[in-house]
């Protein structure tokens, strides 16, 4: 809360977007924030009712396809069992454990390294390298902060709305080649892959960045949000399987995104995401959220 408050003293426009994602805007109609909140992010008006980019799009789905089995799809616990059963157990990352909360985790019976995060939310992770390290009572009160979140408040993301808040610990991935495992995001519309990205660098003091790549894995040239590497990443292993596992996943979604891993020789699923950066995230160029956006067909959509 203290790093939120200093950076709204520094950036003071930043204000009204925090009030937008917190527990005061629920007297609000989805809708108006949703518009209010893509004015003051994007600076853009948000076309919603004959959206065009991919971000418009973004927010459309948002509105509209509001299926609720999406809900077992983003909980990151409930999923697994979906992609048990379209896919198979092996791609699942091993599963330590699920937690009500911080008090029910046994640390001693973890291994060394491990990964907790909460089923429920998005992009809240913590990453154990040697647990003798851990620092009980910040790790406590993280925690205790995610099990309290309602996600579905941050940005109106039908999907998580109502979810019941758990702990899952799973095993940490590492790949010998290298200290910073990637991530492969494969973007799927109607069950079609049209291109992906690959985050790296995570750890590295000059931040992340992501790199977008074509289905024949030529760099595409534009970026999303975060600097593009300035490397040439090589084509993964799996990434035919990729491929086809991420196509069986999304064939009855108008727009999903798939991510796989690769960590020592195997392949192993990451989670699904309806919408990337909540639809918040600027292209440059521009051009290239149109091209996106075009991809997505909304009049499959039962709305």
């Amino acid at each position: 809360m203290l790093k939120k408050i200093q950076r709204v003293i520094q950036t003071p426009k930043l204000l009204p977007i925090y009030l937008l994602s917190s527990k005061f805007s629920k007297i609000l109609p989805e809708k108006f924030v949703i518009r209010l909140k893509y004015k003051l992010i994007m600076n853009q008006t948000l076309d919603i009712e004959n959206p065009k980019s991919f971000n418009e799009k973004l927010q459309w789905l948002k509105l509209n396809d509001k299926n609720k089995g999406y809900s077992q799809l983003v909980d990151k616990y409930e999923v697994r069992e979906y992609i048990s059963q379209a896919i198979g157990q092996e791609y699942l990352i091993p599963l330590l454990g699920v937690y009500s909360s911080y008090e029910d985790i046994c640390f001693e019976e973890l291994p060394n390294e491990f990964v907790l995060k909460p089923n429920h939310t998005s992009g809240d992770v913590f990453i154990c390298t040697n647990k003798q390290k851990i620092d009980h009572k910040k790790l406590k009160n993280c925690i205790k902060k995610w099990l309290r979140k309602d996600y579905y408040w941050v940005h109106r993301e039908f999907p998580y709305k109502g979810i019941k808040p758990k702990i899952i610990c799973e095993q940490l991935l590492k790949e010998e080649s290298s200290e910073d495992i990637k991530d492969y995001k494969f973007l799927c519309f109607d069950g079609e892959v049209k291109c992906s990205f690959v985050c790296s660098n995570r750890n590295a003091s000059t931040g992340l960045n992501v790199d977008f790549y074509d289905r024949e894995w030529n760099k595409m040239p534009f970026e999303r949000h975060y600097p593009r590497s300035d490397m040439h990443i090589p084509k993964p292993n799996h990434y035919e399987k990729m491929i086809e596992l991420s196509e069986r996943l999304s064939k009855d979604f108008a727009f999903v995104r798939v991510d796989f891993y690769e960590s020592n020789g195997r392949l192993y699923f990451g989670e699904l995401t309806f919408y990337p950066g909540s639809g918040y995230e600027s292209f440059n160029p521009y051009s290239y959220d149109l091209l996106l956006g075009g991809w997505i067909d909304l009049s499959k959509v039962n709305n």
